[in-house]
């Protein structure tokens, strides 16, 4: 689910008396909306709650959360994760690229998945 749907259904919760803290990847939108508690792991989008498979990672980004949950004191709280997705930085130039290197590859792969649609 987008992280503005997100945002904005935990306000409306919280407005109505029921406690929220956001899991997200997406800072800027998250603060934008205004939500009273989130974790902000900085991982790729559609990975905020951890990295795929790594039940460790997950926990711990979970704990962090149910821990902003009970002991956040101030609106607004926005926590950190300080767990990382990899020990380079190239995750961040490679993530959703697209350019004369991967294009063909790219266009493959849709085309591909088009056609697995198409026949279910």
């Amino acid at each position: 689910m987008c992280h503005q749907t997100v945002s904005l259904v935990a306000r409306h919760l919280e407005a109505e008396g029921i406690p929220t803290v956001i899991l997200g990847s997406a800072r800027d939108i998250v603060e934008l909306a205004g939500v009273p508690r989130f974790v902000f792991t900085d991982y790729p989008l559609g990975n905020p709650t951890g990295k795929p498979d790594d039940i460790e990672d997950q926990q711990s980004i979970l704990d962090l959360g149910l821990a902003v949950l009970e002991g956040a004191i101030a609106p607004r709280t926005t926590v950190q994760s300080p767990n990382i997705w990899s020990e380079s930085e190239q995750w961040r130039a490679d993530f959703m690229h697209v350019g004369p290197d991967n294009i063909e590859a790219l266009r493959a792969a849709g085309e591909a998945r088009r056609a697995a649609q198409e026949t279910s």
